[in-house]
């Protein structure tokens, strides 16, 4: 009986209300963290997952073997692998195809390289007007590879302890 009637008085009151404003009014004149986007950014985890690239060795050739394990274990079926021996007896790949509208960017592709071939950069600010922006070729991915190989080196030496 003694908590019903307590909790006729909470809430006649309004007790939960005036807890609630107080906890607003504490955190109305408190410091705001507001980050101005374009201008400012915030720092990024070397395993973050963006924009996919391919990387190439020292010596300027490409590190994709065709093994097609990308293609694989992509659960979202992104990843389209052509490929074709050469004389030497190894395999490269004639076409490799990221549609990224499919790509869940699970990170899975950059796992099963056993090359260290395909990566996911720190890329996050791209955009596509139309359907066919988002997919990119093997020589767009090779571009990225080339243009952001230095900060891939870094992500992936910070990141050589955990594997």
């Amino acid at each position: 009986m003694m908590n019903r009637l307590n909790a006729f008085f909470k809430s006649l009151l309004l007790i939960e209300l005036f807890k609630g404003m107080a906890l607003t009014g504490r955190y109305l004149f408190a410091r705001k963290i507001t980050v101005q986007f374009p201008e400012e950014r915030t720092p990024m985890s070397p395993r973050f997952r963006g924009l996919h690239a391919l990387r190439r060795y020292p010596n300027g050739e490409e590190r994709c073997i065709a093994c097609k394990l990308c293609e694989a274990v992509c659960p979202a079926l992104a990843i389209s692998i052509d490929m074709e021996e050469r004389a030497d007896g190894t395999r490269r790949t004639t076409r490799y195809d990221i549609d990224l509208t499919k790509c869940i960017f699970c990170g899975f592709c950059e796992e099963s390289c056993p090359v260290d071939s395909i990566v996911e950069t720190r890329v996050f600010d791209y955009h596509g007007e139309k359907r066919g922006d988002l997919y990119y070729t093997k020589a767009m991915l090779l571009a990225l590879g080339d243009k952001h190989e230095e900060q891939i080196a870094r992500d992936k030496a910070a990141d050589a302890p955990y594997r």
